[in-house]
């Protein structure tokens, strides 16, 4: 499960959380939610360890921000899948080499990279787009390599930051579809949103960040 236990961060003397606690546990779906800049991608950035509590604990299955070894962080992201909102694929790569990726620096194998990369892209619907260059797909369809990269290490949890951010309103319902379609499959999903329309129209649970503070909410469309 990931933990929180009594959790601040401040950035230079800024505080962003105050004294937050929460659980997220293996295949739930949570909303993270709240306006731009409230702290929404510091929380998942404290989840895979980019980021040290100022104060409290978090705690990632069998890792804990206080005693983990900084040789030990990588082992730690690859229980772990992580969405950016901006994409960050090799723009000289084909999509099966930008998934491959993952693979390649975890020291995996030529054959089980094959198997795993392919698997990975009949996930996300992108089989027959394998060898193009990102510049030759549309935006969703870039995104759903990044989901592709993000499962391709068989995850416990997914992270995603904003992954609807950049698309168009129906190009984000099927990302999100997506989402629970993995999310059905296991994988426990967090993603972090300011779109609360989207949202509302979703019966999941809800966190919200708020004045520092993680409040678990409703949201329904009225």
């Amino acid at each position: 499960m990931i933990r929180f236990t009594d959790v601040s961060f401040a950035y230079d003397a800024h505080p962003v959380l105050d004294n937050v606690s929460f659980e997220i546990n293996p295949g739930d779906f949570v909303f993270l939610v709240g306006q731009t800049g409230s702290g929404k991608s510091t929380v998942l950035k404290l989840m895979y360890m980019d980021l040290r509590p100022t104060r409290g604990t978090v705690v990632v299955g069998k890792y804990i921000s206080s005693t983990i070894h900084r040789r030990a962080t990588p082992h730690l992201r690859r229980t772990l899948g992580i969405i950016f909102q901006d994409y960050r694929l090799f723009d000289d790569r084909t999509v099966y080499d930008n998934v491959a990726f993952a693979l390649h620096v975890t020291g995996v194998k030529g054959t089980e990279i094959k198997r795993r990369v392919l698997h990975a892209l009949a996930n996300v619907g992108l089989s027959h787009q394998r060898n193009k260059l990102p510049a030759e797909i549309s935006g969703g369809e870039q995104q759903r390599v990044v989901i592709a990269r993000a499962l391709v290490n068989d995850p416990h949890f997914l992270l995603a930051d904003e992954p609807t951010g950049n698309l168009d309103p129906t190009t984000s319902r099927e990302i999100l579809e997506l989402l629970k379609d993995i999310n059905a499959k296991g994988t426990a999903v967090i993603m972090a949103t300011h779109n609360y329309e989207l949202v509302r129209r979703m019966n999941e649970r809800i966190l919200q960040v708020r004045d520092g503070k993680i409040y678990e909410v409703e949201l329904r469309v009225n």
